[in-house]
């Protein structure tokens, strides 16, 4: 009989691949969803749908009796709100909710996986040095405080098997954040903010979802920082797209005053309509920050991820993916 792992957020970037990597691990899925979700591109999975209800303790904890995980993925969360309580209620209670109702439902769950993000530790502010489980954690925008927060609070919860994931900027396919970035380059256009030297970080979605399998089966009670091991400039991820593309640009710094002008206005009149801001000043100063340099051997020698992908070899198969599906 086959282990049962169920994994929220399914129907996101980082669902879509953690589902197929645990079907590549024979595992039996079950994919949560919101009610308003867009499932279609999960339509040719052999997975079973739930609906989950975070706000009722009672609710929650009969669903989860009833599907009888052995193993949960939680990876659904917001990367924007119109306020700080709204991403601390969303991406920490929540994930609190799900860990005690898990905790109380399920005593055959053998692991309570997290994914939560770099954001939580936040950057360096020097070119030296590297980001590691012991760095002290101070995030520089309300998400990141709030996956802090949904860490802490996890780490509360009795008698559950957990394991937390931190990666860094996560891309590749059906991604809409960095994708923003190509749809530029492809244009002929290569923006960045300010001139300032930036050491960054990344990895490779598909090198998330075999991590996250991987924390299933180790690393007890433990944090890991998730990165394809390397630190590009602020101009590599511009020129091996231009490179894999072979394209050219016209590349401009915008000045970093004008950017955080624009930001404080989208940020006002967002607030006037109650919706959250697309970009705001928090934003700007985490894209801005000096190092997410970010050291991944915790994560080889205890749980055996060896990332396959840098960041060449992730666009490849990244921007073949974007073409052949029309969004570039």
């Amino acid at each position: 009989m086959k282990q049962r792992v169920l994994i929220t957020g399914a129907s996101g970037f980082v669902g879509y691949h953690l589902i197929e990597e645990a079907l590549q691990n024979d595992l039996d899925v079950y994919a949560a969803v919101r009610k308003s979700s867009n499932i279609d591109h999960l339509k040719h999975f052999a997975i079973n749908y739930v609906q989950l209800d975070y706000k009722d303790q009672p609710t929650l904890k009969q669903q989860l009796a009833d599907i009888k995980p052995d193993y949960i993925i939680h990876a659904a969360g917001i990367t924007s709100a119109r306020s700080q309580a709204e991403y601390n209620h969303i991406n920490a209670t929540y994930t609190h909710n799900l860990a005690t109702a898990a905790a109380n439902a399920c005593p055959h769950l053998q692991k309570f996986v997290l994914i939560g993000s770099l954001a939580a530790i936040g950057p360096l502010n020097t070119l030296t040095g590297i980001i590691t489980e012991a760095t002290p954690p101070a995030p520089v925008t309300a998400y990141g405080r709030s996956k802090l927060l949904a860490e802490e609070q996890l780490r509360t919860v009795e008698n559950l098997n957990y394991t937390i994931l931190r990666p860094t900027a996560v891309y590749g396919p059906r991604d809409t954040g960095i994708f923003i970035f190509f749809k530029q380059v492809v244009k002929g256009l290569e923006p960045y903010i300010g001139r300032a030297s930036q050491k960054l970080s990344f990895i490779y979605v598909k090198d998330v979802a075999k991590a996250a399998i991987k924390a299933l089966y180790r690393g007890n009670h433990q944090t890991y920082n998730l990165s394809d091991g390397n630190f590009y400039s602020k101009y590599e991820l511009g020129d091996l797209t231009k490179e894999i593309l072979g394209i050219t640009t016209f590349k401009f710094h915008l000045p970093v005053n004008f950017v955080k002008i624009i930001a404080a206005v989208s940020e006002k009149v967002s607030s006037l309509r109650n919706k959250a801001a697309v970009v705001n000043i928090e934003k700007i100063d985490e894209l801005m920050a000096a190092n997410w340099y970010c050291d991944n051997e915790s994560a080889k020698s205890d749980l055996g991820f060896y990332p396959a992908y840098n960041l060449k070899t992730g666009l490849a198969e990244t921007l073949t993916w974007y073409k052949a599906n029309k969004w570039l």
